[in-house]
C-alpha cells in the first residue's frame, strides 16, 4: 500500500504527518511507525502524528515518538499539526483540538507563526539542583555551565534512566541564562533517546521553572534552541501557571508517498 505523508518541522523538531480522518492507518504497528521515522530506512523524523476526526473539536492529535510508541503531548508537534490542518483546509486561522493531555487552542498568524495554548501547570518540584514539572510531558530542568559544549546525550540519558524517574523516565532540559528574559535550552527527549533540535513542552517547562525559581521575573520568555527560537508566555494566578502559550514557526517541508 502506498502511504501519502507530509513532512513538517518546528525549529528543527521534525514530524511525519498523516491525514488519518478515514482511520486507515495501522496505529498499533510499532515497527512500521519506527521505520517511517527512521532517518536511514524511512522518511526520518522525531515523531509521527496522525490527524483524526473528533466529534467535539476541529480534530484529534495522536502522537508517536520515533521509537514507534504512542506518547504524551508534543508542543512543537502540536504547532506543526495546526499548520497541517490549515494546509488541509480543516481549519482557517484559529482552532480547538484534542490531544492526549486534553483540549488545546491555537492560532496561525499571517507570518505563519503558530501560537499553541498548553495545559495549566499547578505542581512543580523544586530542589537546589533541578526542577521537575509536567507541561503535557514530564520535564527535568537543570541549569548547567558551558551549555554549548555540554554532553547532552550522555548526561540526559543518565538522568532519564535514573532511579529519580523510574521506568517511565523523563525528558531532560539543560539551561543557560542569556539575559533577564532569554534562555538557551538543549533537550534530551525520551522516546527519541537523543538530543533533539527543539522541544516545545521542554521550553515551556524551562520558562515556567525559571520564573518559579526566581531566576527571572518575566512572564514572557524567549528560548534559544538548537533549531531556532521559541517564545513562551503565561500568567501566574495563586501558584498556578495558566494561559500558557508556546509560539514559534511551523513549516511545511515536503510531501510524498512511501510503500508500507
Amino acid at each position: 500500500m502506498l502511504l501519502d505523508f507530509y513532512k513538517y518541522q518546528g525549529t528543527g523538531n521534525d514530524f511525519v504527518m498523516i491525514d488519518n480522518r478515514s482511520l486507515f492507518f495501522p496505529k498499533d504497528d510499532v515497527v512500521l511507525i519506527e521505520r517511517l521515522c527512521d532517518r536511514r530506512f524511512g522518511i526520518g523524523a522525531d515523531g509521527l502524528i496522525l490527524l483524526e476526526n473528533d466529534n467535539d473539536t476541529d480534530f484529534r492529535m495522536v502522537y508517536y515518538n520515533s521509537d514507534g510508541n504512542e506518547s504524551s503531548m508534543c508542543g512543537n508537534g502540536g504547532r506543526c499539526l495546526v499548520a497541517f490542518a490549515k494546509q488541509l483546509n480543516v481549519i482557517e486561522n484559529a482552532t480547538t483540538f484534542i490531544a492526549t493531555d486534553g483540549l488545546h487552542h491555537a492560532t496561525v498568524a499571517p507570518d505563519g507563526l503558530v501560537s499553541l495554548q498548553m495545559i495549566d501547570v499547578n505542581e512543580l518540584k523544586i530542589t537546589p539542583e533541578f526542577s521537575f514539572l509536567n507541561t503535557g510531558s514530564p520535564h527535568h530542568v537543570q541549569i548547567v555551565d558551558d551549555l554549548e559544549h555540554y554532553n547532552v546525550k550522555e548526561n540526559g540519558a543518565a538522568i532519564r534512566y535514573s532511579d529519580l524517574y523510574g521506568k517511565a523516565g523523563s525528558n531532560v532540559n539543560f539551561v543557560s541564562q542569556i539575559n533577564e528574559d532569554t534562555f538557551a535550552v538543549r533537550t534530551y527527549e525520551r522516546g527519541v533517546e537523543d538530543e533533539t533540535l527543539a522541544c516545545g513542552t521542554g521550553v515551556t517547562a524551562v520558562a515556567i521553572a525559571m520564573n518559579a525559581t526566581g531566576v527571572t521575573a518575566s512572564n514572557a520568555i524567549h528560548l534559544k534552541v538548537e533549531g531556532g527560537k521559541l517564545e513562551v508566555s503565561f500568567e501566574q494566578l495563586g501558584g498556578q501557571y495558566t494561559n500558557v502559550f508556546l509560539k514559534g514557526p511551523a513549516q511545511f517541508v515536503f510531501k510524498g508517498q512511501i510503500e508500507i
